[in-house]
């Protein structure tokens, strides 16, 4: 296969000596999977794995109304922000259709880094600058200044204790501070993640980018850390029913159908799609973003339909079977009516009706560990 017109990450040679499996991902070469999916899934929910997501975009606001100009396009509420700390949120159109989702930085009351969906990392650029134009500020795409490594797991805290001066105890989940890690000065550290476990997302030069990954996977060998790819990725997010933008979330839904209203604050002020969100949330939801685990044998996939009572009423968005509960899972948009708690549906796969029951999300509940 001729990859030459893909995007590739600093890590992709390296990825490659580890028998890394590739697949384009937004444009971009990325591992796929390494020693297997369950065999990475379980490591990050027993000990630590690292993931290489470099393929993320970095957007920065800077200048005099930046915090105004980036309350305005998002829809949570960064005036409760303070330096160092992280904040997940969502743009959307004025018709309350999300642009993406995000984590904002904030570095300082005028300098805010944000990291976005590398599918819409273009988007989001253009729709900033266009959003923010009357603000006194300016919108710069960094995304080249940077690479990212995520480590993820409840080993995660003690791995990198081993490899940095930083206390990690002073860094609480959904803050931030940029530290020397592995003798590589200005890494970012950021105590989020993508997997429901404890970790970090480490933020570093391209140029670095080899050297400390190659540093933790040395040290790792004493914690059980194993190299993951995007397979695992999915499984982990989605027992934590996180969403995927482009296959949960996109332009045709808005926060409030996809159980994501409590990253929607109506009462801060004016921001882009709040009056559209305040005529869903009085008007009720007519569809919901539900779980569902298979009773009938069968893997529910993107794409396929969802019936109630011999009817379509919806898709499923995304399903995968789960390796820590060992049952197929999946979620989808069902009508209101239907969403219950404990409502039969069946999932069409290869053309029969496979039984399922929608359930309470998330699907996995971390277990209590001493991270620090």
């Amino acid at each position: 296969m001729d990859n030459s017109s893909d995007l590739h990450t600093p890590l992709y040679d390296l990825l490659r000596e580890y028998g890394g499996r590739f697949v384009n991902f937004a444009g971009w070469q990325m591992p796929v999977q390494f020693t297997g999916i369950i065999a990475e899934h379980q490591a990050v929910r027993n000990a630590v794995g690292i993931f290489d997501v470099s393929h993320m975009g970095e957007l920065l606001v800077e200048g005099p109304d930046a915090f105004k100009a980036l309350d305005f396009v998002v829809t949570n509420s960064i005036g409760r922000m303070q330096d160092g700390k992280a904040l997940y949120t969502l743009m959307c159109l004025p018709t309350g259709g999300i642009v993406d989702d995000i984590i904002i930085y904030r570095e300082a009351a005028d300098r805010y880094f944000i990291c976005a969906n590398a599918s819409r990392k273009d988007v989001d650029f253009a729709h900033l600058r266009q959003a923010t134009a009357k603000f006194r500020c300016k919108i710069f795409d960094c995304s080249n200044e940077y690479a990212q490594l995520a480590l993820q797991g409840p080993k995660a805290a003690a791995l990198l204790t081993k490899l940095s001066k930083l206390d990690v105890k002073s860094l609480s989940n959904f803050t931030f501070c940029d530290a020397t890690v592995a003798n590589i000065d200005s890494v970012r550290v950021a105590r989020t993640g993508y997997t429901g476990e404890d970790g970090f997302e480490l933020y570093c030069a391209p140029k670095d980018a080899v050297e400390l990954f190659s540093a933790i996977l040395k040290v790792g060998a004493d914690y059980g850390l194993m190299l993951c790819g995007l397979g695992a990725r999915d499984t982990l997010r989605l027992e934590m029913k996180y969403s995927l933008y482009g296959n949960d979330i996109d332009t045709e839904c808005n926060p409030i159908e996809a159980g994501l209203e409590w990253a929607v604050k109506l009462n801060k002020g004016d921001f882009i799609g709040r009056e559209a969100l305040i005529v869903e949330t009085q008007e009720k939801p007519k569809r919901k973003l539900i779980g569902f685990k298979m009773v009938g044998r069968g893997i529910p996939r993107h794409g396929y339909d969802i019936n109630f009572n011999g009817e379509k009423v919806g898709v499923v968005t995304s399903g995968t079977h789960s390796p820590t509960l060992n049952v197929p899972i999946g979620i989808g948009y069902v009508p209101t009516s239907v969403a219950a708690i404990g409502t039969n549906i069946d999932i069409i796969i290869r053309d029969r009706e496979v039984s399922a029951v929608i359930v309470e999300t998330p699907f996995y509940q971390r277990a209590k560990h001493d991270y620090s």
